[in-house]
């Protein structure tokens, strides 16, 4: 299959409230597609009255941001925001089918969940890239290297080979639009970054 350098299909998926669609939110507004002065909510992507009253994302929702890096042209970068719950996951499974990547959020501190479960093991069935992402790094009870050590055992149980466990990690504030290739100490926000840059 040929690839189009100008342009990325990337699902973003995660156990239930780990923090996609904020990832995504902070994306869409580092990226220009958000006027800074727009009031808008919390979750724009959650637009079905259902999905903003549970807090939940339900339904798949794609959108798309156009990243520019300072050496090179912009990129097109294509995002479906999945649900985390469990009940939808025919959802996550839809939007893995047509994308070329993944971000795999946990949340550092509960770590791993069921769903992290389920959805990695969709996307390395799949055999697609895989980011992961350890969100939520400011919590008081971040355990941060904790978590990651969790999720390398979570790709061995998973049976991944030897290039799916070859994997970035950031680590990231969602809430905060920030992320870093460092690992901060535990319930800190990244210093060496004020943007998700690093993610991109």
């Amino acid at each position: 299959m040929q690839t189009r350098p100008d342009l990325r299909n990337v699902a973003i998926v995660a156990h239930v409230d780990h923090g996609k669609t904020t990832l995504v939110d902070a994306m869409l507004r580092q990226g220009g597609m958000l006027r800074a002065r727009t009031e808008l909510p919390d979750r724009v992507m959650d637009s079905m009255e259902l999905e903003r009253e549970k807090g939940i994302t339900i339904l798949a929702k794609n959108t798309a941001i156009t990243y520019a890096p300072a050496d090179g042209a912009p990129i097109t970068i294509n995002i479906i925001d999945t649900p985390g719950h469990a009940d939808f996951g025919g959802e996550v499974e839809r939007g893995l089918a047509m994308v070329d990547g993944v971000i795999l959020l946990v949340d550092a501190s509960e770590g791993p969940l069921p769903q992290t479960r389920f959805v990695l093991r969709k996307a390395l069935h799949a055999r697609l890239p895989i980011i992961v992402v350890i969100n939520k790094v400011d919590r008081p009870d971040a355990r941060i290297k904790e978590v990651v050590d969790a999720t390398y055992e979570l790709f061995f149980d998973l049976d991944a080979d030897s290039d799916q466990i070859d994997f970035p990690i950031v680590y990231a504030c969602a809430r905060d639009g920030v992320a870093s290739l460092n690992q901060p100490a535990d319930g800190t926000v990244p210093t060496d970054s004020d943007s998700l840059e690093p993610l991109f």
